[in-house]
């Protein structure tokens, strides 16, 4: 082979044949099948299985088959939120091009990128998307964008020589390059490897709930078995105590907390796509919540990614240019000798820039970097009218030099850190050095302008030297108006926020001083990070912040593995290919919508459709909402099994002496008919005042405040009126102990108490709303989904009981009339047992409070 001819077609088939093909390696997709029968299988689904499978073995199908409806409609729901499956890294595959061009046979030919094989010849112009690594032969002006791999935002040049890497692409020169490696063995399919091998976290949520579930299956087997061996001790036959033990057991299943679950989840997700945050996974709206860490990007995020020249600096005096966007029209005041030069200034600036910003749709919008297009800008405002991109010999930036330069009508301009260019400067007045004190002060990004003459039509590395100092441009990327705002949100939540980007330190340093993010005694790190995970997560993990610059995709890992480890819930945001991995690994993975590449779009669990960080914070605010209601509705639950229970114990622990007050298919009523459509309806309550103070994580969801104020205090409450209710009405037929009940007299009775306890559930509905305010004092239409459902729960009272074919099924009747004192007893009574037990809890916190010292 030689560079004239390249490969031959024979060679390169054999090369193919050896090799394979120059694709990513497949991802197998996620069965369709296995996702929709892990919605089957996840602890909370196994306890309601079980529980009608001993429904149906206690003689109750009708129970049993409405608990697998339950189980069904669910999961089919959950599958249905979560389909689109996780394809992130198969997504890679989108960044190589379908055709590139080669030299074959000593020809140039247009080939199939598949068809790449080592030892080929490809020849790169501008705008090519590079197709698999590759050592340059020959470079002309060539420059690379290679954020989408590196994150660094700033295009790179390339020389002969060097490495291009497979998903990049060219943005100017063009370059003769042989390719090294294709499909498995390039850059683009380490990262893949990397997105392969990250595993997500279980959420906390998952946690939570498989918490609940232990807990509400431990106590409904202790029960059941613990009244199945009085029921013995009081003279059932085993079979009849047995029977009973199990029934007692699947009362107290929750079976209407899954269906809660998911559709609180569904519908927090759903809030959050209204404020511009698209959840993919739905138990990441909880987790959200329980974010204790957020690495953030900087550009686009915290800023607002448009860049435009505020001050320009000159030898006669400063410029203040004051206009929106990139367009033509700004107001330009100064001195009139400093405005004067301004016209000049911008024509150097411009001829080193190859971006530009162009009308497109009615709006000035930038053709390459916002840097380009910002100074773009600034020659038109500046009045500069000519064509702003003459064909024009470069010297393309470098991140070892630091500048750029261009050779036109006999003068070589340069634009670049002032620090290079003042080095290459023959003389730089003090006022220069005042001024860019002056403006990175101001947080302002500098670029200093020079030029020399200049009169041949080729430009060297040499002729950057001897030149003559014309200005500085002060540019601003202004921070988006509401991130000051979202990080004091954070502080006081007591969430950390660290910056995690591919740009260079001082950039990165001063935009995250500019915005608040980095205290005074916050660490900036990169390159490279400290060897020791103890001493990086120290750095880290500190309340005044941290910056971390030039990452890569495996510090962002290696970043989200030490903080999980110090017992973190991790936010990780992330737009490029190289984010992909982090972005699964990490708690919670946040892309950009606007800004960020498709793989890592499809890594994430949340999709910024705005970019703002402001919106991650927002979403923290509904996702901890999200965990908050899912205590109210589990205490909501919770209080109805103790009531539903109650008639049991009663029953078993009198020998069957005091009759069975309700019956197994009531309870059902109970947690799937009248409690559900409330216990969602709480489920969407909206976020307290108070929801963003302070770590949420020192409480788990189900804890020992919860069980005590179901088991020990609102549930009582709701089973003694239910039961009293039930006798009274039994009494007044005429009923003495022990003696036998006739029908009609037991279906009122039982009526009587499954209305209280309805009603009660009502009243309890509004009590829940809150865990430290009494329900009086809550706004009543502050939540009109609880209005509503607590409306569809009294016209379902009514149908259970009024409806004759309905009634006979459950076992209940409508109760007389002075029965139904007791439902309205039941339900001022809990209320004001609510306030009680909320006050007595205040009163205990202000004691516990140390008592301020005396000065």
């Amino acid at each position: 082979m030689t560079r004239a001819s390249g490969l031959s077609s024979e060679e390169a088939a054999r090369r193919l044949a050896a090799d394979g093909p120059n694709v990513l390696p497949r991802l197998a997709r996620p069965s369709a099948l296995r996702a929709l029968v892990r919605q089957f299988t996840h602890l909370l689904a196994l306890l309601l299985w079980v529980a009608a499978g001993l429904a149906l073995l206690a003689g109750t199908p009708a129970l049993a088959i409405a608990i697998v409806v339950v189980i069904v409609l669910n999961a089919l729901f959950a599958f249905w939120q979560e389909h689109r499956a996780d394809r992130s890294a198969e997504r890679l595959r989108d960044l190589l091009p379908t055709e590139t061009r080669v030299r074959r046979d000593g020809a140039q030919r247009t080939i199939d990128a598949a068809e790449l094989v080592r030892g080929d010849v490809v020849l790169l112009r501008l705008g090519d998307r590079i197709a698999a690594d590759m050592r340059l032969l020959e470079a002309h002006a060539l420059t690379v964008d290679e954020s989408m791999v590196t994150g660094e935002s700033e295009a790179v040049h390339h020389e002969a020589g060097q490495t291009a890497r497979a998903g990049t692409f060219v943005v100017q020169g063009d370059a003769e390059a042989e390719v090294t490696a294709t499909g498995s063995g390039t850059t683009l399919a380490e990262i893949s490897a990397l997105a392969r091998a990250a595993t997500r976290p279980t959420s906390p949520l998952t946690l939570q709930l498989n918490r609940v579930v232990r807990v509400v299956a431990i106590i409904a087997v202790a029960t059941g078995v613990g009244l199945g061996l009085a029921g013995l001790g009081i003279g059932l036959r085993p079979a009849e105590a047995f029977l009973f033990g199990v029934g007692v057991a699947v009362a107290l299943v929750p079976e209407g907390l899954l269906p809660t679950v998911t559709l609180s989840l569904a519908r927090g997700a759903q809030t959050m796509a209204e404020q511009q945050a698209l959840v993919r996974r739905l138990d990441a709206v909880e987790t959200l919540g329980a974010t204790t860490f957020i690495c953030t990007d900087k550009t686009g995020t915290l800023t607002q990614n448009k860049m435009s020249v505020v001050e320009a600096w000159t030898p006669r005096g400063v410029v203040t240019i004051d206009g929106a966007g990139y367009g033509p029209t700004a107001t330009v005041s100064g001195p009139p000798d400093a405005t004067a030069l301004l016209p000049e200034l911008a024509e150097a600036a411009v001829s080193c820039v190859t971006g530009r910003a162009v009308l497109r749709d009615g709006q000035w919008r930038p053709e390459g970097g916002p840097l380009d297009a910002a100074i773009t800008a600034l020659a038109h405002r500046s009045g500069w009218t000519e064509d702003l991109h003459q064909s024009i010999r470069r010297l393309p930036y470098t991140a070892d030099r630091m500048m750029s330069s261009a050779v036109a009508a006999g003068r070589l301009s340069t634009l670049g850190a002032p620090e290079s260019v003042f080095a290459r400067c023959t003389d730089v007045p003090e006022a220069a050095h005042r001024e860019l004190a002056r403006m990175t002060a101001r947080g302002q990004r500098v670029m200093a302008v020079a030029a020399r003459d200049w009169p041949a039509d080729t430009v060297t590395l040499g002729a950057e030297s001897g030149l003559r100092l014309w200005g500085l441009l002060g540019l601003e990327d202004p921070p988006r108006p509401d991130v000051h705002e979202a990080l004091e949100d954070c502080r006081t939540a007591d969430i950390r926020v660290i910056m995690v980007t591919g740009d260079h330190p001082n950039t990165a340093e001063a935009i995250a001083r500019q915005v608040g993010l980095l205290g005074p005694g916050g660490t900036v790190l990169g390159p490279g990070l400290p060897e020791s995970d103890a001493e990086l997560g120290a750095l880290l993990d500190h309340p005044d912040g941290a910056v971390v610059a030039r990452v890569t995709p495996a510090d962002k890992l290696r970043i989200t593995h030490v903080l999980q480890a110090r017992g973190h819930v991790v936010a990780m945001t992330g737009d490029g290919v190289n984010d992909a991995p982090a972005l699964r690994e990490a708690d919670v993975g946040v892309a950009m919508g606007l800004s960020g590449s498709d793989v890592a779009r499809e890594a994430a669990d949340l999709v910024l459709l705005d970019d703002h960080f402001g919106t991650i914070v927002a979403a923290v605010r509904l996702g901890r909402a999200t965990f908050a209601n899912a205590r109210r509705f589990l205490t909501y639950h919770l209080t109805d099994n103790v009531a539903e229970l109650a008639p049991f114990a009663a029953w078993a622990l009198t020998g069957g002496q005091f009759p069975l007050a309700i019956g197994v298919l009531q309870v059902l009523a109970l947690d799937i008919g009248t409690d559900l459509l409330p216990a969602i309806a709480l489920g969407v309550e909206p976020p307290s005042a108070r929801v963003m103070q302070g770590r949420t994580r020192t409480r788990t969801l189900i804890d020992r405040v919860l069980l005590w104020r179901a088991f020990g205090v609102l549930g009582p409450v709701e089973a003694v009126v239910s039961l009293a209710g039930f006798a009274a009405v039994l009494v007044a037929g005429g009923w003495t102990w022990g003696a036998s009940v006739p029908p009609g007299l037991l279906a009122a009775a039982s009526g009587t108490a499954f209305a209280t306890i309805a009603v009660a559930q009502m009243a309890n509905a509004f009590a829940c709303r809150s865990e430290t305010v009494p329900a009086w004092r809550l706004r009543l239409g502050g939540n009109r989904a609880l209005l509503a459902a607590v409306g569809a729960e009294l016209v379902l009272l009514v149908a259970f009981l009024g409806i004759p074919f309905v009634s006979a099924l459950l076992g209940g009747s409508w109760p007389p009339l002075a029965a139904w004192a007791f439902p309205l007893l039941a339900a001022v009574l809990l209320v004001l047992a609510d306030a009680g037990l909320k006050l007595l809890r205040s009163s205990l916190r202000r004691r516990a409070q140390p008592s301020p010292q005396p000065a």
